[in-house]
């Protein structure tokens, strides 16, 4: 079984985004300007969706991201 923080870098890279003007792409591949977006209103969706977006969003901003996409299908 993968360790949490395995799961959550694998989710990041193969959740498509739900709704919305980015629906279908991969949460990872979602640009940076729209997470700050609902960072600055606080609108992150609840539960784990909403989660995984700030932790791409913290990716982004460490220039981290580039780790993550080699994980997407």
């Amino acid at each position: 079984m993968l360790e949490p923080e395995k799961l959550n870098l694998l989710k990041m890279a193969r959740t498509p985004m739900p709704f919305g003007k980015y629906q279908g792409r991969m949460l990872v591949d979602l640009p940076e300007e729209y997470l700050l977006w609902f960072q600055r209103n606080d609108s992150f969706p609840k539960g784990e969706l909403g989660r995984l977006m700030q932790m791409v969003l913290e990716l982004k901003v460490e220039g981290l991201d580039a780790l993550v996409k080699p994980l997407k299908r």
